[in-house]
């Protein structure tokens, strides 16, 4: 149902409040999934618990995790817990690393993301009066569909485009004038890009709010954005086998993390190694256990994300901060730990540079070796000379091996040196280091 939507309430209930509807919801949840499905059964039997033994929110450590393979295991419709003529709808990922995981929306669960959606674009700044160009890819994949639900329940006018198409992307936004516009930040900095080749310059259009996620991002790519395109840039996170886009999304008010929609995704800290459940403040891996969704409920799903859980601010519910990295998307090189992330923060304060970057990880002999490629700003492309650009690469080195403890050879690239990608989420890493 369209219409015009403020605050939820809930956002700004006691921690009282939530907390007893989070343990009420819960109980709910473990006793679905117990019933409907057998993989549930099967793991919460083996590991001696039972859905009855959740008391207080705290007991939820003691239930088994899940993970990206139990999804795979139980492919297509293993996980479901209703029978699939309540399903309506169906979502998939991409499959690149193995089976496509499956997830399944009863109307009921359209219904919520739709309306967590339409929450986290409020939360953004985002209007019933304004326009939103969807960029997000649309079918399989989440994040279109539920950024269009979402901005509809707003009451806000959606142009539904989609990835690709850049130069179509600029057209819309001069002759449509969108205030807002739901897309990957990597491919935003495409746009500015495209609209600077069109001699259009970026912080004249009509956009005011860019709601990004589907990729880890920093603040420095933020401050990028923002300074670009003259927008305020605000992240926003999901994840498929939860719901989608509309997880948690930060606040315009106050950017500093997301606010957790915990009414609906109840969220733990673990340390990634042994599991334990860690206090809020602590650095680790992010796990969410859905506590209304009917069709394909998790519980303690392994996100892979490392972040940290924060008091709220803006909003009564917790905070994660802006994500590390993935614990598996870490790269091990030459026994380091590096994030890309890392990276990406000492790439940005080089002025000369743009945000496009690639790592690429490969064999030297029988050791590790990664090599950085970086392209220069379109107007130092042309003034500086190959000496001056060799001297960043070797600063970018030198910073590098200080900073992050690697060593790298560093390749400075004329602008356009780096394959684009025009839909869906940057290729950071290419590792060809065999399996």
């Amino acid at each position: 149902m369209a219409g015009k939507v403020g605050r939820d309430a809930i956002e700004t209930a006691s921690r009282d409040e939530l907390e007893t509807l989070q343990l009420q919801r819960l109980k709910w949840s473990l006793k679905h999934v117990y019933e409907n499905v057998a993989h549930y059964r099967k793991k919460f039997d083996s590991a001696g618990v039972h859905p009855d033994d959740l008391k207080t929110l705290g007991d939820l450590a003691k239930f088994p995790f899940t993970v990206k393979q139990d999804l795979r295991d139980n492919y297509p419709y293993g996980m479901f817990a209703v029978p699939m003529r309540d399903v309506v709808r169906v979502h998939a990922s991409s499959g690149t690393t193995g089976k496509p995981t499956v997830v399944g929306y009863t109307r009921n669960d359209i219904d919520m993301w739709a309306g967590v959606m339409a929450r986290s674009i409020h939360a953004a700044g985002g209007r019933a009066d304004d326009i939103v160009l969807v960029s997000y890819g649309y079918g399989l994949f989440t994040g279109g569909l539920g950024a269009h639900y979402g901005a509809e329940r707003l009451g806000a006018t959606v142009i539904p485009m989609g990835g690709g198409q850049t130069e179509k992307q600029v057209q819309l936004i001069q002759d449509f004038k969108p205030t807002v516009i739901m897309v990957t930040p990597s491919y935003m900095l495409v746009i500015a890009e495209e609209m600077e080749r069109q001699g259009i310059d970026p912080r004249t259009s009509s956009l005011k709010i860019g709601i990004h996620g589907a990729e880890p991002w920093t603040n420095e790519l933020r401050a990028q954005i923002e300074q670009r395109l003259a927008i305020d840039a605000l992240d926003i996170y999901g994840l498929s086998e939860v719901i989608g886009p509309g997880v948690a999304q930060e606040c315009v008010e106050t950017k500093d993390g997301l606010t957790v929609w915990e009414d609906h995704f109840y969220p733990e800290i673990i340390d990634p190694a042994t599991g334990r459940v860690l206090p809020d403040g602590e650095l680790g891996e992010l796990v969410f256990t859905s506590l209304t969704k009917e069709a394909m409920p998790v519980i303690r799903y392994r996100t892979r994300d490392l972040t940290r859980l924060l008091a709220g601010t803006a909003r009564t519910m917790r905070r994660v901060e802006k994500f590390t990295g993935r614990s598996d998307d870490m790269l091990i090189i030459r026994g380091v730990n590096v994030f890309p992330s890392q990276i990406e923060e000492l790439i940005f304060k080089v002025p000369q540079l743009n945000s496009i970057y690639q790592l690429h990880v490969g064999k030297d002999g029988p050791l590790d070796k990664l090599d950085v490629h970086v392209e220069l700003r379109r107007e130092e492309s042309a003034r500086l000379t190959r000496a001056q650009k060799d001297e960043i690469g070797a600063a970018l080195q030198h910073a590098i091996k200080s900073y992050v403890g690697v060593s790298t050879q560093v390749s400075v690239l004329d602008e356009g040196g780096i394959e684009r990608t025009l839909v869906g989420k940057a290729k950071r890493v290419v590792d060809t280091r065999p399996r």
